[in-house]
């Protein structure tokens, strides 16, 4: 493995086209990325429940993207595929949830440190997982900055400073390279202080409720407790982007925000879903890209690493089809065109997939999933439909003894709405939406996103959409097989011989 990362670092650097640690024209880059955020939950989208003045900034200042999808409905996987360029399934350990990150796949700020880039990160970086244990000497996200903390204003909210510990790295680079940095936030992770939305003043009739949620005071109540950390997250970006200005630094940086995946919420997070894998973006770069742009192009994580090195003018140092190879696309050319809406017609599909998230089945096992989005429909096919999505009904507890029904739903965070959920399981209204979170589902699903973007009417057994989901099906299955995917080529279920570094819990062996 350290052969392998040493000859692909010695690849960068052995390119002088490359090293060009005093060439201004070489932009900074810096990565702004949420933990747990389905993408309408910004007020550059129209949400009145939230205000995010930072992301609004940086979609006025270039592109807002409507169509995002993170690598994976969960976050361990995801920004590995944001990492390296890959797919989660071409990851080994590092495209499941808490396992391990090999060194043999090369991550960009590694390419970019190598070719002459100041890198650093702070907040969440690459997890949950155990690095170390691959003899990496470093999180995959680069050097750590988490000297400062502040008191947060709320329970749940991570004490990180995380402005002021990108101020420490800004002072510490080398005003001679250009750098690349990774704000991670924990929020709006759960867990949240209940009601805060509330007593900070939102109002329950100004958050939209999606459909696979009931629309009750309890939930909504919890849907602007996200707001809450939402907002918190972007008011460190405000005072990010603030210090990048009193730098000078503002109009040749690369600034993306997005989000690692989904709403933590019943059928959303770890779900391969629409709010579970459709994030928020928005990408400027005032020395070369127009703004004041919507974009609705298909864009994945992968393509957001391949961007990311394009800008750099650093190449990845596999060619294709080789084990380092990445998977995406540069989307370069759609920021520095003139554009609106769709501008590259050839991108007509993104892709992304999940195996365990939380220990949540008995033997640890997963539920894995593949996703196809195009610009119209949504195709999910599920590897094991026998096993429950959500985690198994019941668990064990510490003490040996068998829990509740509905108490082993771990693959859902544990939050007021899957409470809610749950006590009210047999009312009539309420029912069904639990029901909708957890309840076994088929081997294909097909949603119409323009007219389903909840995903609630299952269109795979319908025969006026049968040529549509054999045409997605076709696509998906074939992409995976061209990409290496263990589940359409080689060992299927190696996934679950992937060790998980977190708590693993007990299951009785049938229900």
């Amino acid at each position: 493995m350290k052969a392998i990362l040493l000859g692909a670092l010695l690849a960068v650097t052995a390119n002088p086209r490359l090293i060009q640690s005093a060439d201004s024209k070489r932009p900074n880059i810096l990565i702004a990325i949420s933990d747990d955020q389905s993408w309408l939950h910004t007020s550059a989208l129209g949400c009145r429940a939230v205000r995010t003045p930072a992301f609004d900034r940086v979609a006025a200042q270039g592109v807002l993207f409507r169509n995002c999808f993170a690598g994976s409905p969960g976050c361990s996987p995801s920004r590995a595929a944001l990492l390296t360029g890959r797919h989660h399934w071409q990851l080994q350990e590092a495209g499941t949830h808490a396992s391990s990150f090999s060194r043999e796949y090369v991550t960009f700020p590694e390419l970019l440190e190598t070719s002459g880039y100041d890198v650093g990160f702070t907040g969440k970086g690459w997890g949950p997982g155990n690095w170390k244990i691959t003899g990496r000497t470093r999180n995959p996200a680069g050097p750590e900055y988490n000297q400062h903390q502040l008191k947060p204003p709320r329970k749940g909210i991570s004490n990180n400073d995380y402005a002021a510990n990108f101020g420490d790295f800004l002072a510490s680079r080398s005003k001679e390279k250009p750098f690349c940095f990774w704000f991670g936030g924990h929020e709006p992770h759960r867990q949240y202080e209940p009601g805060s939305g509330v007593r900070d003043g939102k109002r329950l009739a100004d958050i939209s409720v999606p459909p696979f949620l009931p629309d009750t005071p309890e939930v909504r109540s919890d849907l602007l407790d996200y707001c809450v950390e939402i907002e918190w997250f972007d008011l460190h970006l405000s005072r990010i982007m603030k210090l990048l200005e009193e730098a000078g630094e503002m109009e040749n940086t690369l600034v993306m925000v997005t989000g690692d995946n989904g709403m933590p919420f019943p059928r959303a997070k770890a779900n391969a879903y629409e709010y579970g894998i459709h994030v928020p973006l928005a990408i400027a770069w005032p020395k070369r890209v127009p703004g004041s742009r919507t974009v609705d192009d298909l864009v994945g994580f992968v393509d957001l690493t391949a961007t990311i090195l394009d800008a750099a003018n650093v190449s990845h140092p596999a060619k294709s089809g080789e084990a380092l190879a990445m998977s995406g696309r540069s989307i370069l050319s759609i920021l520095t065109s003139e554009k609106q809406g769709l501008v590259d017609a050839s991108r007509k599909s993104v892709f992304s997939g999940r195996e365990r998230h939380s220990s949540s089945r008995v033997d640890n096992l997963g539920y894995p999933c593949r996703a196809l989005r195009s610009q119209d429909y949504l195709y999910i096919r599920n590897f094991h439909p026998e096993r429950w999505p959500a985690g198994d009904p019941q668990k064990f507890e510490p003490n040996g003894s068998l829990g509740p029904m509905h108490g082993g739903y771990h693959d859902i965070d544990a939050c007021p709405t899957l409470t809610f959920l749950i006590e009210h399981k047999t009312d009539a209204p309420i029912g069904r939406f639990l029901d909708l979170a957890v309840s076994k589902r088929p081997s294909e699903e097909l949603y119409d996103i323009n007219e389903d973007p909840g995903c609630l009417r299952n269109l795979a057994l319908d025969p006026a959409f049968e040529s549509v989901r054999k045409e997605l099906g076709d696509t998906l299955l074939r992409y995976l097989t061209e990409t290496g995917d263990p589940r359409t080529s080689g060992n299927p279920e190696i996934w679950e011989t992937y060790r998980r570094y977190s708590p693993i819990r007990s299951f009785p062996s049938s229900l």
